[in-house]
């Protein structure tokens, strides 16, 4: 029997596992158990072996010792961060293909893939999947294993590629859904909004994890409790190993006068001490204190009346930005509104359709960029870190790289490694490392948190809010724009823009900016899907059990009726007749909309069912 808490059946568990990769320990002796219902956050810092543990969990990759445990009932989909789809296929034959196998009539898999379609927000499946945004091609991703009607589902960052909006629709869509999850993500709004429980992997715990039930500031609130439990023991062992190892330096006749037992215990305690130091020290400490220039000059950066537009696509019009000492102002928009653009813009890296950016005398700019151009992915990190030599200058005083290196969670074996065999946070630590060289008047940073952990980016909210210059930030991590920003350049898609004093504000503004049926991240606000809204779970009547019975069968008519009508339309005959072609069009607008409300019927139907 697969047991969990207080006796409770466990949907899924791990015991005693273990896994190392090269000469890198992820975890040892690693014990969690997942129950039916749950959903579940899984953090920790970089390294820790979360994307591992959730291979593992899904039969993806084996332990190197412990068993993994899963219960009859567990029906289980795994969504790795890099999503890989064939080329050529639309969207439709994506959710088909991921079906594949799976026992059902035939009848039934194009009225699944379809009901998920509409689920997912997307109006048609005729689009070409190579013709998605990262952000929809991560929806279709997450709909190629709902489809398959799932229990438990295995997320692996699934907010990387969203932008806010995406982020905000992914939200609501776990909020109301009817099957356990267990996600990695370093998102604390996310993490906040739609789990509930949060389990941390790090080896200063210790039994390697810590994990709380309830949502991430209930964790965070009881993580703190723990770590000054733990320290408050750990001083309290090395009284205590001060005090034995005083003893055991005394004389021989001292020590002959006790029991064996007593040396025993000293030994004991000073091992145990030992592993408490280890533990503590076990964390990473990323360190990053921005270096400042110190100049007093107020206008830093203007820009009047700036307009850009790419692809035929106006981005913004008339955009006045002023970037003053000490503001932090933050860029917010979804995906492809202009933000990486007005920030080049700004730093003079790409020149305006119209307007003026006019720059402080000998202004100096650090950048980040998100795509890390900066660095050379040939070149080993010590000659990254240190371009003339061994040492590093740093306000004014001189580090040894090694030194250097350990400042950003680099060990010392790693400096020989060329910078494109980093991972994707190592590589977002380097570029740190080279900003802080140079005092800089403004920092622009463009999407500095991918690829960070939770503990790093902490990190980074404070070294940003500590600078004393200016600072410019495009990210999709709202607690990080609104800790750190003062206020909020919204890009509203258009070319129009607004100012804001939070993240809040730019998402309200965009919500009424939305016109009725016109196309939105969240399909629930879509007319044509009122099925989406949370719906009273009461039960079935014995007239609507009937009618869901049914409802396949209507809609593959339905559905069968409206490919006959779009046949007509495509007659060229019938497309000369303008009386006939006026009437079929009218016919087939209205077996489109009776396939609609049969969906959306469905889906009612479904929810109140389960």
């Amino acid at each position: 029997m697969l047991c969990g808490t207080e006796g409770t059946m466990a949907i899924l568990a791990v015991r005693n596992v273990s896994k190392t990769y090269a000469s890198q320990t992820l975890f040892d002796s690693l014990s969690i158990v997942f129950e039916p219902g749950e959903r579940v956050g899984l953090i920790g810092p970089n390294g820790a072996g979360k994307s591992t543990l959730l291979r593992i969990l899904s039969g993806e990759d084996t332990p190197d010792a412990g068993v993994v445990e899963v219960s009859r009932e567990a029906q289980i989909a795994y969504l790795p961060q890099v999503d890989t789809f064939p080329e050529g296929i639309t969207v439709e034959q994506a959710l088909l293909d991921a079906l594949g196998e799976h026992e059902m009539e035939a009848f039934e898999r194009p009225v699944r893939a379809r009901k998920m379609l509409r689920r997912l927000g997307f109006a048609t499946g005729d689009a070409l999947v190579s013709s998605l945004s990262g952000g929809w091609r991560k929806r279709l991703a997450i709909g190629c294993h709902l489809v398959k009607e799932p229990n438990l589902l295995l997320m692996d960052e699934p907010t990387n590629h969203l932008d806010i909006a995406g982020i905000e629709w992914l939200e609501r869509f776990l909020e109301r859904a009817p099957f356990s999850f267990i996600l990695t993500s370093h998102d604390r709004y996310f993490l906040e909004r739609v789990t509930d429980r949060i389990v941390e992997i790090n080896p200063r715990y210790p039994d390697g994890t810590f994990s709380v039930r309830g949502c991430y500031s209930d964790f965070l609130e009881k993580r703190e409790a723990l770590l000054d439990s733990l320290d408050a023991e750990r001083q309290a062992l090395a009284n205590a190993v001060r005090y034995e190892i005083d003893w055991l330096r005394r004389g021989p006749p001292a020590r002959q006068s006790k029991a064996g037992y007593r040396i025993r215990e000293a030994h004991k305690k000073i091992d145990q001490l030992a592993e408490a130091n280890r533990r503590r020290q076990s964390d990473t400490e990323l360190t990053i204190d921005f270096n400042a220039t110190g100049r007093r000059t107020h206008d830093l950066i203007t820009g009047e009346g700036l307009s850009k537009t790419l692809g035929g696509r106006l981005l913004f019009e008339n955009l006045d930005m002023h970037v003053r000492r000490g503001t932090r102002i933050g860029i917010a928009g979804n995906n492809a509104s202009g933000k990486t653009t007005l920030l080049r813009l700004l730093a003079d890296l790409l020149p305006a359709d119209e307007g003026t950016v006019k720059h402080a005398t000998e202004l100096r700019v650090a950048l980040f960029d998100q795509q890390r151009a900066q660095l050379d992915p040939q070149e080993t990190l010590k000659r990254t870190l240190s371009p003339n030599g061994d040492e590093v200058y740093y306000l004014g005083r001189k580090s040894h790289v090694i030194a250097w290196a350990k400042r950003f969670g680099f060990r010392s074996d790693q400096l020989t490694t060329p910078v494109g065999e980093l991972s994707g946070g190592e590589q977002a630590r380097t570029m740190m490392a080279v900003m802080m060289r140079t005092p800089a008047d403004v920092l622009m940073l463009d999407e500095p948190t991918n690829d960070l952990d939770i503990p790093s980016i902490e990190v980074l909210e404070t070294a940003l809010v500590d600078f004393p210059g200016a600072v410019v930030l495009i990210s999709h991590d709202r607690h990080l724009l609104d800790r750190v920003c003062t206020e909020i350049i919204g890009l509203h898609e258009d070319g129009s823009w607004g100012t804001y004093g939070s993240v809040g504000q730019w998402q309200d503004r965009m919500r009424k900016k939305k016109a009725p049926g016109e196309s939105d991240a969240d399909p629930s606000s879509s007319p044509t899907a009122p099925a989406m809204a949370k719906p009273k779970r009461s039960g079935l009547t014995y007239m609507e059990k009937k009618e869901w019975e049914s409802m396949e069968e209507r809609i593959l008519e339905a559905e069968a009726e409206v490919e006959r009508l779009q046949g007509i339309l495509d007659d060229p005959e019938v497309a000369a007749d303008h009386t006939r072609l006026h009437d079929t069009f009218e016919a087939h607008r209205d077996a489109q909309a009776t396939v609609d409300a049969l969906y959306a019927r469905w889906e009612e139907l479904e929810a109140k069912a389960s």
